[in-house]
């Protein structure tokens, strides 16, 4: 009998996500943090990609001929970004529920994506030049084994960037003090003991092979909304290469 291959998948936490598939794409709905956190988080990403890859920064598709995984993708926020500029994506995320609302969402949009149900440790060598998972190591049953999958999912010269919450009285207070009781979030969406910091991320990064070269804070302004900044006490992205 064959062994069955580990999984870094927490069943309740895939669950209480797949249970919002149906909303993920209104922004007024469930997943209405993710929409304003989106902005943010691209212009990150573009930042790096362009850093990395030497890109025009005035240019349309930076990562036309690469491919690119997203780890997490929930119903696909993140990945029709990265189709848009040029790249071949595949999603994967741990609720079929999110899964089929992307794949809709997905050609509907006109766009050719590779959505996936199940873990990094599914990918079986497969590599990618870009891997990103987003708000996703904190809800992983075992996030050391989490970072060694997707260190093995980066292609040779590729990038790895994460984001997460930090764990700090701020986190606390602004996600689940203040998002998740007022409504903002959904409750049970975090469990504060599993926030990581900076230090604690960067070092499964180290132990899985790789270099942290970027760590960049994700702040709120009143007038604004979610920004860039160089405080990392709420959440903050980590950008990786092979060491």
């Amino acid at each position: 009998m064959p062994t069955a291959i580990p999984t870094t998948i927490d069943a309740r936490e895939a669950a209480h996500f797949g249970a919002m598939a149906a909303a993920w794409w209104d922004p007024k709905g469930s997943s209405a943090m993710l929409h304003k956190l989106n902005p943010a988080r691209l212009h990150y990403l573009r930042e790096r990609i362009d850093a990395h890859w030497h890109g025009d920064e005035a240019g349309f598709t930076p990562l036309a001929g690469k491919t690119v995984l997203d780890v997490g993708c929930g119903a696909g926020l993140l990945c029709e970004p990265l189709a848009r500029l040029g790249a071949r994506v595949t999603g994967l995320d741990a609720a079929p529920e999110n899964i089929a609302a992307a794949q809709v969402h997905a050609t509907e949009s006109g766009l050719t994506i590779d959505y996936r149900a199940g873990s990094v440790e599914d990918l079986g060598g497969e590599t990618f030049d870009l891997v990103t998972s987003l708000e996703v190591i904190e809800h992983v049953s075992d996030p050391a084994g989490f970072v060694r999958g997707l260190a093995g999912a980066i292609a040779p010269g590729g990038l790895l960037i994460l984001s997460t919450p930090n764990r700090t009285a701020l986190s606390r207070l602004a996600l689940i003090g203040v998002g998740e009781r007022l409504g903002g979030i959904p409750r049970g969406t975090h469990d504060w003991d599993r926030f990581l910091a900076p230090q604690e991320l960067t070092g499964l990064i180290e132990a899985a092979g790789l270099r942290v070269i970027d760590t960049r804070g994700l702040g709120f302004s009143v007038s604004k909304g979610f920004v860039l900044s160089d405080d990392t006490k709420l959440d903050y992205f980590v950008t990786a290469v092979r060491a």
